[in-house]
């Protein structure tokens, strides 16, 4: 019995080396832009002046590294010669608007944020309007504002060092009111994204073992239980900064989004969003013929990452996005849904209103040489 080895052709094998060297180059490369970007960042931020003001911590202690951060921020303070430091932590019965408001009335001039979106949104909700600075310290799951805003995200030294000098910008506040809701009144704030419909049930039924594993994973998996979920029909009316209306009745989407921010980790969900200009990007999205349909609208967010702009893949066929620009809007649903403001559900409502407060918020960054720096 003959035994034949086979060997692989020379062509193949000079392929997989060519294959096997752009792979390394390109991990070296990024590598490179990495280190080299975060000396750049430690440059900058050595050269900026520490603000000696009081400064109010607020933790969300259930996050994991939540105690081992509070420490490092104590180093770090001790170490910058910065004094006058108070730590707030968020509890089931006190969310981070209301330590924020108790820090501001205790004399704070700097409020940080210390946790997730979810915290960041509650604290700076209080800060806004009031002529006080947002600072964060970002160690949640998504931390989708700290990375719109370029503040380090898993360098706790260096976001703090951003916090505690000098270097700030104004940004936009989003706010859902729940126009048939008890508390109607209440202007939800929101910094990156609110929405209500599939978006909100997807982030509603995310495990949060899973989130923990997985990270952002996790909402893929959510997602994917709800392809099938029933579509929401209603009025849609958007009003421009001019005070001109539209509206657009008997609509039929799948979810109906607003957006400060339009940047998620490998995604541009909406390439015009931007946080400072007084308007929100509202986005409805649709899909049909099943698989195909999502299919389709993932090959369409695809599109206007590569291209950034805001426009559907020219091979798209069974999905929609359609994105306008306005000061508000108004959505009436003929059956209930789930609303949510960045990763918090607010619960089901058939009427909401979105607005924005323009550069209402004076939040610390590592650039500020923007017109709205301060």
């Amino acid at each position: 019995m003959t035994t034949h080895n086979r060997v692989m052709p020379l062509s193949a094998v000079i392929v997989l080396v060519a294959v096997v060297c752009v792979i390394i180059v390109l991990a070296c490369v990024t590598l490179w832009v990495r280190v080299r970007s975060r000396h750049e960042l430690e440059e900058h931020l050595n050269a900026r002046h520490d603000d000696q003001v009081s400064y109010a911590f607020i933790i969300n202690p259930s996050k994991p590294q939540a105690e081992q951060i509070r420490e490092r921020i104590s180093i770090f303070c001790r170490n910058k010669g910065l004094e006058d430091v108070h730590f707030y932590e968020t509890q089931l019965n006190k969310d981070g608007k209301a330590c924020a408001q108790e820090a501001l009335k205790q004399g704070a001039g700097i409020v940080v944020a210390v946790g997730g979106d979810g915290t960041v949104r509650t604290v700076a909700s209080a800060v806004a309007g009031t002529g006080h600075t947002l600072g964060i310290i970002p160690i949640g799951t998504g931390n989708l504002f700290a990375r719109n805003m370029g503040i380090p995200v898993g360098d706790p030294e260096a976001a703090l060092a951003v916090a505690t000098s000098h270097g700030s910008r104004q940004v936009d506040v989003g706010r859902m009111r729940i126009l048939d809701g008890s508390d109607n009144q209440t202007r939800h704030a929101f910094l990156i994204i609110a929405g209500i419909g599939f978006d909100a049930l997807m982030i509603d039924d995310t495990d949060p073992n899973l989130k923990k594993t997985l990270s952002w994973l996790a909402y893929f998996i959510s997602g994917a239980k709800h392809l099938f979920a029933d579509k929401y029909q209603g009025d849609i009316t958007i009003r421009q900064r001019n005070g001109k209306t539209h509206t657009n009745t008997n609509v039929e989407f799948r979810t109906f989004m607003a957006g400060n921010c339009g940047e998620i980790p490998g995604f541009s969900l909406m390439p015009n969003a931007s946080f400072d200009d007084g308007l929100l990007d509202f986005e409805l999205i649709d899909t049909s013929g099943g698989l195909i349909g999502w299919a389709n609208l993932f090959g369409d967010v695809m599109h206007q990452t590569i291209t950034g702009k805001a426009s559907q893949s020219p091979l798209s066929t069974n999905s929609s996005i359609v994105q306008v620009q306005g000061a508000s809007a108004e959505i009436t649903l003929k059956k209930p849904a789930l609303a949510q403001v960045d990763g918090d559900i607010l619960g089901q409502t058939q009427h909401i209103e979105l607005t924005i407060d323009h550069q209402s918020l004076n939040v610390r960054v590592p650039v500020d040489d923007s017109p709205s720096a301060k």
